[in-house]
């Protein structure tokens, strides 16, 4: 197994791409139920990560709304509080995602602030609880890296 393959806390990478931070307005919709309001908070061609209202049950199918693509039918691989990690039943295109990501650009300075507030929130939660810690702390560090990695790339669009 090569070093990229090993995440910042020595377990195995398990994604099959890797994901562009950014924030997004969704929509997410059980068979059955209502559309709720949700964001995309980082993607790749495989799935993605998701705010929504907590709830989300891990194997559920839900089909996600995001504009510029088509509607995704994914399974919930994981959920925590009020974030879940979907995989898309069929992956998107590189092409397709890169256009989606170009087109939001980078993150502003606002966004990047949204970020740190949510790995801050994710810090708070998984020292609460014991059986979702894990799942959390990675969560808050992801996010807080990803902000700070968007603040230096928006640092550098300044000059």
């Amino acid at each position: 197994m090569s070093e990229s393959n090993i995440r910042p806390d020595g377990q195995p990478e398990r994604r099959r791409a890797p994901r562009a931070a950014l924030r997004l307005n969704a929509s997410i919709r059980e068979p059955g139920r209502s559309r709720a309001g949700a964001r995309v908070i980082d993607i790749s061609t495989h799935g993605c990560r998701i705010e929504a209202l907590p709830g989300a049950t891990v194997d559920s199918w839900i089909l996600l709304s995001i504009v510029g693509l088509e509607t995704q039918y994914c399974r919930v691989v994981w959920s925590c509080h009020e974030f879940a990690g979907v995989e898309f039943a069929n992956p998107i295109a590189e092409a397709v995602l890169d256009r989606l990501l170009q087109e939001h650009g980078q993150l502003s300075e606002t966004a990047i602030g949204e970020l740190r507030a949510i790995a801050g929130r994710a810090h708070r939660l998984s020292t609460q609880e014991d059986s979702e810690r894990r799942t959390l702390a990675d969560l808050s560090r992801k996010c807080a890296v990803d902000a700070v990695v968007e603040g230096l790339k928006l640092g550098e669009g300044k000059r």
